[in-house]
Parts: structure tokens; C-alpha cells; sequence
């Protein structure tokens, strides 16, 4: 084209195709951007929140730590004179033996005195220090075992029996200190049927106790479940659950979900509370499947990763019988 020639419609129809196609790709990348700025925000949030939630279950656990030195040390300055106390009662009943009035009362000082002594024994395992020894153990044994113990103390129990049922394939393992987890499974079955016995009125078919056992997605990790059909974990407990000394019923010392969490813990694991949908609440304990290095008890310097939502804990008499899937 010569020197200062009018460019032709054809050059020009071109040139505003090209400049609109530059248009819509620019378009494009602009909404890509914005997409991808968007998903990094929410990324961004959702990572402040794990965190914040981590920095305040670490901070309660060192307050918890705290605590329980604490006691354990009043505890230990109690069982001495405790046992004195024991002592010197039980001669009191025997020496009062021609007298039965006199002897009815020393002998609800020697009650009084034993039911003392198992809050400073709960006390006690509470601020001990725990050593996992680790072994591979059954799932299924695991809740079984837990569940036949509290049925078996459950047995005198008015109302009737509470249906159990078990989902936990055989041959799904775990290593853990069997003891501990023993102990901690027993602590919370025995909550679930202590919540479903003092609901009240059963619902419809009756009370149920559900205990399962699977495997992470991913296969590092096996969660225990418990489930009751209960009254639920009401809302002002929520936040409150794992408190050393704190309960919801007349009795008890409050540090069964307490010496829970720090089973757990100790096993490197997590444990989460909520009230499961249609009423009652549901127990997830999840336990690395492979035990991790031997070392000290972490929950005396981290803590446990608990997620409380809310949940409640009920249970049941009977027989533990497996229904399908």
C-alpha cells in the first residue's frame, strides 16, 4: 500500500475481528484470575481458621496439663491421710459389732471414704503420664470388649435391654496400647449408657447402641465409633465436654471424656463429639494405624487435636450382635 493510502474495508473488517477475539481472551484470563483469586481467599480462610482452632486447642491442653499436675499433687497429699481414715473406720465396724445403729454409721464413713478414694484414682490416671506400647490389635475386639464390660455392669439396670449393634469387619487392625484404648472405649460406652438410661422414655423400637470401626480413606487411620440414641450433648456443654471435673449428672467425677482425650492423644489421634442427626450423639475416635515413634506423652507439651462439635453419649444393655451393612 502506498505512502498515506486509506486502508481498505477488508483491512479494516480484519483488524476489528482480531481486536475483538484480543477482547475475549483478554475476557477469559480476567474471570480466570478472578477465579482462581477467589478459590485462593477461601484457601487462605480455611487454613486461619485450622489454625486459630489448633493455637486454641494447644493453649487449653497446656491449661489442661496444668491442671492436672495440679490436682494430681492434691491427690497424692489425700490418699495418705485417706487410707488412715480407711483404716481406722473399718476397726470402728468391727469393734461396733454388738451395737447395730452405731455400727451402721461407721460403716457409711468407710462408703463415703471409698467412694473418695476413686476420685483421687481418677485424678491420679488423669495426670499420669501415659506410655503407649503399642501392638496391632482388632477393631472389633476392641469395641466387643468394651461393650461386654459396661453391659455386664449395666445388667442390674432397670428399663429394657438396649439393642447393640456392631459393624467392624474382622480383619480390620490397629496398633495400639490395647489397655489404654480399652479404657478409654469403656469411658465412653459407659457415658452413652449412663445418657440413654436417665433420658427417660425409650424411643420407638427402643434405645440402640451402635459401635463401628473403618478405615480412612487414605488408609492411615482407623476411626471407633460409638452411637446412642440419648438426649445429645446439650449446647451449653459443648465446649465443655473434655473439662477435667466436669459433668452433667449428680454423680461422677467428671474425668472419664477427660482421660479420653488424653488416651487419644497419646496415641496421636483426634476425637470428635457431635449430636448425630435424628437425636442422639455419635464418638469418633480416630487412631493412627501404624503406631507413631515411642517418645514422651505429648499431651503434656502439645496436646490433642479434638474437634467438639456437640454430641452426647448414651449406651445400652444386652447382647453385642452384628447386623449387615
Amino acid at each position: 500500500m502506498a505512502h498515506g493510502a486509506i486502508p481498505s474495508p477488508a483491512a479494516a473488517d480484519l483488524r476489528q475481528e482480531d481486536l475483538g477475539e484480543l477482547f475475549a481472551a483478554f475476557n477469559e484470563a480476567t474471570s480466570r484470575l478472578h477465579g482462581a483469586h477467589e478459590a485462593l481467599r477461601a484457601e487462605v480462610a480455611r487454613l486461619q481458621g485450622e489454625l486459630r482452632e489448633a493455637n486454641e486447642q494447644l493453649e487449653r491442653s497446656r491449661r489442661l496439663a496444668a491442671l492436672g499436675e495440679m490436682a494430681a499433687g492434691i491427690a497424692h497429699e489425700v490418699r495418705n491421710p485417706l487410707g488412715g481414715i480407711r483404716l481406722y473406720a473399718r476397726m470402728l465396724v468391727q469393734d461396733l459389732a454388738d451395737r447395730p445403729e452405731e455400727q451402721r454409721v461407721a460403716e457409711k464413713i468407710v462408703a463415703a471414704v471409698r467412694g473418695l478414694d476413686a476420685v483421687v484414682g481418677d485424678v491420679l490416671n488423669f495426670a499420669r503420664e501415659m506410655r503407649v506400647q503399642p501392638v496391632p490389635a482388632s477393631a472389633r475386639a476392641l469395641l466387643e470388649g468394651a461393650a461386654e464390660e459396661v453391659l455386664a455392669e449395666d445388667l442390674g439396670s432397670a428399663g429394657e435391654p438396649i439393642r447393640v449393634v456392631l459393624h467392624a469387619d474382622e480383619g480390620l487392625a490397629v496398633e495400639c496400647d490395647e489397655q489404654l484404648v480399652h479404657r478409654a472405649l469403656v469411658n465412653v460406652v459407659r457415658n452413652a449408657v449412663q445418657a440413654m438410661r436417665s433420658a427417660g422414655a425409650a424411643p420407638a423400637g427402643g434405645h440402640t447402641l451402635s459401635l463401628g470401626a473403618a478405615a480412612a480413606g487414605d488408609g492411615e487411620s482407623v476411626t471407633l465409633t460409638v452411637r446412642d440414641t440419648g438426649p445429645g450433648v446439650p449446647p451449653e456443654a459443648m465446649e465443655r465436654i473434655f473439662n477435667p471435673f466436669f459433668t452433667t449428672r449428680a454423680t461422677g467425677t467428671g474425668l472419664g471424656l477427660a482421660i479420653v482425650h488424653r488416651i487419644v492423644d497419646a496415641h496421636g489421634g483426634s476425637i470428635r463429639v457431635r449430636n448425630a442427626e435424628g437425636g442422639g450423639a455419635e464418638v469418633d475416635l480416630s487412631l493412627p494405624r501404624r503406631a507413631r515413634p515411642a517418645g514422651n506423652d505429648r499431651s503434656r507439651a502439645e496436646g490433642p487435636r479434638v474437634q467438639v462439635r456437640v454430641g452426647a453419649v448414651s449406651a445400652q444393655r444386652g447382647r453385642v450382635r452384628e447386623e449387615a451393612a
